[in-house]
């Protein structure tokens, strides 16, 4: 069908292009030429109308020509043309050369192309007619245009595919769904080569399309998702106004049923059965229910709830907001003695619910539960939950204090047994009857140590220990008066000397470990033994206080100093204790102001009772100083010992070796020097009492003389060597007695000075064995370096020299 529209657009422009040869649509334009106007001018003719330069038709070529020769397009003329062919016709602009070729001597313009008007609709070219001969302008250049002529060659396209689309269902007759638009490339002022209808090709059961705007609509008002969410719809766009020899194109549109909330929640069963044990907890899941919705998204959203009275009391539905399902849990404790079984309705209900469709009616559905409670073997049960009870300090051990119950709750009804759990009551205060559950004091109570005691107690089948149930209990213990009062603390009081009768002394308070519960009264007097005291009077305040003041006129400290007032404190009972306590009153010496200025260190008499405690600390303290008197005699007898045993040691032990170095004899300020010479005054042997002979293993000669051979500066008659000299001979002895010992006491001389010394040799040690005085007068040559040292021993020679005379 195609082929054959193209054959009749064919014939229709063959025919069109023919009239436009006849002249039909010719159009004459006159292009003035240079110099326009101009005297002499030959394009200017009498009456001064101007001579047209350029005539030819106005050009248009039809679009894709199949022909095999070039196709005509129009000519070109100038009315200077004489036909001499004097005049050459050139082109150029577009196309110009290529797609469009022009006869020189004729002008006839040709196509030697296929056009295409979708691509371009129209060229803009220029013409010349020039002069053959010099090739130059004969006229000014002109422009026309040729125009690509439309044939209806291109069908329509639907370009924004594919299509989808989406409507409600239940939609009424007529509702927009989308719309839809195609395109044609033909020219759409050119005939009706553009002009689209839209037409349904498949799905025109159910949709419409409006044939000029492309709209699709619903065409049905019962639309089901449930039944068929997708269509697939078949639209076909027509040009040629739909008229016959239109080309045509189609696209598919998918459209989507969207979901409302149409249909109700549907339980699939009418019943369901769960069993739970009656020991389940509150809070346990029985099981879970679901109500099945046709719809999708939240219009399937929906919640749970329990309709009869008694399933409200004793279960709860709360509803899953992942899998929309109704969990069903344990409200209050189930007891499987008082019910077995347990009927629950449950109801289910959109949440959302549209109005639109309230008639097509109810959007809830309700189902029966049926809970099956199963018995367990539990263990006993306390009554009455009272957890209170009381008992008195004084009561005698086996006293009962109170009676606890528990029952068996199984149908069975076993037997029950008590017990108290140990780790509440680890000094065993506390016992139980097995059997009865009373419980009774185990040891002496003290409410003044704990006054409440918690204690946990525990009760069990006889058969069947594993079921035990505890109840926590607590016991107070009431108060009596085994308590007496006493002073609050040892009380102290200072008088003055010239204290004046009826001066308040010292407030007198008391405490008491008792708690009554009408509260404390106290009543203070003197003790029996102080009726007779002239001294100091009681007053009772009636506060639970009391006040010490004097009754004489004035005090000796010298004849007594310190006064120790015994006082009686009675408390209110029953029974009435009392307690007796001193208050010790020292006398003082005061100024004019009353102020205290001195009193006696006499020590205050104290209690002869000690606490054990203070006994104890006492004799800790005599044992550590006892302790600490041993070891001190036990150091000093083995550092007795140790020295002892040092008489034996060598001599060697007590030799020390010194390496320091001085500073020359230049240096007088490093040592001090008369150390180094008392070391040389012996008095013994300046005396003449060598205390040597040939047993003391000293060389033979004049002792005297042999220490004067060394420097001397003080002599010092009085020093006694005695003691020194004496353990050198007893160690002299002992190295004599015995030959094993190594010569360790022994004499060195150092005889050898080396050979070809100027000097002789300054050895004390040869002195002694020279029999003659030294002279140091040489050392006055040696230099420098040597002056102080001869200063020193020329000047010690003069004083001996001068002495001797």
């Amino acid at each position: 069908m195609a082929k054959g529209l193209q054959g009749f657009s064919w014939t229709m422009l063959l025919l069109f292009c023919a009239i436009q040869e006849l002249g039909a649509w010719a159009m004459h334009t006159a292009v003035e030429g240079p110099g326009l106007g101009q005297p002499g001018d030959p394009t200017l003719l009498a009456g001064g109308r101007v001579k047209r330069g350029w005539v030819w038709n106005q050009f248009f070529v039809v679009e894709e020509y199949t022909g095999t020769e070039p196709l005509y397009v129009g000519k070109i003329h100038s009315d200077s043309d004489e036909g001499d062919g004097s005049i050459k016709y050139t082109i150029s602009g577009e196309g110009a050369g290529t797609i469009f070729l022009i006869d020189e001597i004729t002008g006839d313009i040709h196509a030697t192309e296929r056009l295409d008007r979708e691509q371009k609709t129209f060229y803009t070219l220029r013409a010349q007619a020039r002069d053959r001969q010099t090739d130059q302008l004969l006229e000014p250049e002109s422009e026309f245009i040729i125009k690509v002529q439309d044939i209806n060659d291109s069908e329509p396209r639907f370009l924004e595919g594919p299509y989808i689309g989406s409507v409600a269902e239940l939609s009424p007759i007529g509702t927009s769904v989308m719309q839809v638009m195609a395109s044609d490339a033909d020219d759409p002022t050119y005939g009706s080569s553009a002009r689209v209808v839209y037409s349904v090709l498949e799905g025109e059961q159910h949709f419409t399309v409006d044939s000029k705007t492309g709209v699709i609509r619903t065409a049905v008002a019962d639309l089901d998702r449930e039944t068929q969410d997708r269509y697939e719809v078949v639209i076909r766009a027509t040009d040629m106004a739909g008229q016959l020899g239109g080309l045509s194109g189609s696209t598919t549109v998918t459209i989507v049923v969207t979901d409302v909330n149409d249909n109700p929640p549907r339980f699939p069963q009418k019943m369901y059965q769960f069993s739970i044990v009656e020991t389940a907890p509150v809070g346990t899941a029985i099981g879970r229910v679901k109500a099945e919705d046709s719809d999708v998204g939240e219009n399937t959203d929906m919640t749970y709830q329990v309709k009869d009275e008694e399933g409200v009391e004793m279960f709860k539905v709360t509803t899953d907001s992942n899998t929309q399902e109704a969990v069903i849990s344990v409200q209050k404790p189930l007891d499987y003695e008082s019910k077995k079984v347990h009927t629950v309705v449950v109801e289910a209900l959109n949440k959302f619910v549209d109005p639109r469709f309230v008639d097509l009616g109810t959007f809830r559905d309700q189902t029966i539960v049926r809970v099956s409670v199963l018995d367990v073997d539990e263990p006993p049960e306390f009554l009455p939950p009272s957890n209170l009870m009381e008992v008195q300090e004084d009561a005698h051990v086996g006293s009962v204090v109170g009676i606890v119950t528990a029952l068996d709750p199984d149908t069975a009804n076993h037997p029950v047994r008590y017990a108290i759990d140990r780790s509440t009551d680890t000094e065993r205060i506390f016992d139980i009857d097995a059997n009865t559950g009373a419980i009774v004091t185990g040891k002496v109570l003290d409410r003044e140590t704990a006054g409440w005691h918690n204690i946990t107690v525990l009760a069990m089948e006889a058969d069947n220990h594993s079921q035990v149930s505890r109840a926590s209990l607590r016991i107070r213990i009431l108060d009596v008066n085994d308590n007496p009062p006493e002073l609050a603390t040892p009380y102290e009081a200072a008088v003055c000397e010239d204290a004046k009768p009826g001066q308040l002394i010292q407030t007198i308070s008391v405490v008491d470990r008792d708690e009554p519960q009408s509260g404390h009264r106290f009543y203070f007097t003197l003790a029996p033994e102080a009726t007779n005291n002239h001294h100091f009077s009681l007053l009772d305040i009636k506060d639970n206080t009391a006040a010490v003041h004097t009754q004489r006129m004035g005090f000796n400290r010298q004849e007594q100093d310190v006064y120790l007032l015994p006082i009686l404190v009675v408390d209110s009972g029953p029974p009435a204790l009392s307690s007796t306590g001193t208050l010790t009153i020292r006398i003082c010496g005061c100024d004019s102001n009353g102020a205290i200025q001195s009193c006696n260190s006499t020590a205050y008499v104290v209690s002869a009772t000690l606490s054990p405690g203070a006994l104890i600390a006492l004799l800790v303290c005599i044992l550590i100083l006892v302790v600490l008197v041993l070891l001190i005699l036990t150091l000093k007898r083995h550092h007795k010992s140790h020295l002892t045993s040092e008489d034996d040691e060598d001599m060697r032990d007590n030799v020390i070796k010194y390496n320091d170095e001085g500073g020359g004899e230049q240096d007088t300020e490093a040592y001090d020097m008369s150390a180094l010479r008392s070391l040389y005054d012996f008095s013994e042997i300046k005396g003449g009492d060598g205390g040597g002979g040939p047993g003391d293993g000293v060389p033979s000669g004049n002792p005297a003389s042999e220490l004067h051979a060394l420097p001397q500066w003080v002599q010092s008659p009085d020093l006694d060597f005695s003691v020194f000299r004496d353990y050198i001979c007893k160690k002299v002895e002992q190295a004599d007695e015995d030959l094993s010992v190594p010569p360790y006491d022994s004499f060195q001389t150092y005889a050898f000075e080396g050979s070809d010394s100027p000097v002789p040799s300054l050895s004390s040690i040869n002195t002694w064995s020279s029999g003659s005085e030294q002279d140091f007068s040489y050392l006055g040559v040696w230099g420098p370096r040597f002056r102080q040292l001869a200063a020193l021993y020329a000047g010690r020679r003069g004083e001996e020299d001068s002495e001797e005379s």
